[in-house]
């Protein structure tokens, strides 16, 4: 009787590359930590906390690299995008944009651009095989959701939501984890509400 050995499977973003920006804290630091878990390596993008964004690259042993200054801009360029190489563009947004809620409009109205970008996008990257899509969670339990609210807002949050709670990162992190998989690839120009209901 032969010798029998396991294999184990790859993992399903196995050496692909992950651009995550917001990865210091909240729903980006869960994407990152996700995204790592299914075998991407990351490039941790941050705005201001360097030591959050140093302790999210320890977490996933991704030694960290930093750019001193801001890159050099570049122009949009047609021939530099590899025809057929794929890859996927998500965004988040907010379910804001969907239940339009008095007091957040500058908010809600600069992610309905971003919503209204990745349609148009998922149209111009016709024939490299990338998608672009949007998960727009409703509301998490994050430092920033938190921030400037009082406990009755928070409570009215939760009685608004069927499910009768804040979303956590960790509702929001498969769905960003399968639009980056092969099993995504059929997902191309939507918008994902992950909400629990809530919109």
């Amino acid at each position: 009787m032969g010798e029998s050995s396991t294999h184990p499977l790859p993992l399903p973003l196995q050496d692909r590359v992950a651009v995550v920006t917001g990865a210091s804290r909240g729903i980006g630091r869960a994407v990152a930590l996700h995204l790592a878990s299914l075998g991407a390596k990351l490039l941790i993008n941050y705005a201001s906390n360097s030591a959050e964004a140093h302790s999210v690259a320890s977490q996933i042993n991704t030694p960290p690299l930093s750019a001193p200054s801001p890159f050099k801009p570049i122009s949009p360029n047609p021939t530099r995008i590899k025809r057929g190489g794929g890859g996927r563009i998500i965004c988040l947004t907010t379910s804001l944009v969907a239940s339009l809620k008095p007091g957040y409009g500058a908010y809600t109205a600069s992610k309905a651009a971003v919503e209204a970008m990745v349609k148009i996008l998922a149209k111009e990257l016709k024939g490299t095989g990338i998608t672009a899509n949007a998960v727009a969670p409703g509301p998490v339990a994050t430092e920033m959701f938190y921030a400037g609210k009082t406990e009755e807002m928070v409570k009215k949050a939760v009685e608004e939501s069927p499910l009768g709670r804040l979303g956590e990162t960790d509702d929001v992190t498969p769905v960003v984890g399968f639009l980056a998989s092969d099993a995504g690839e059929w997902v191309n120009g939507q918008i994902i509400r992950v909400n629990g209901g809530y919109v």
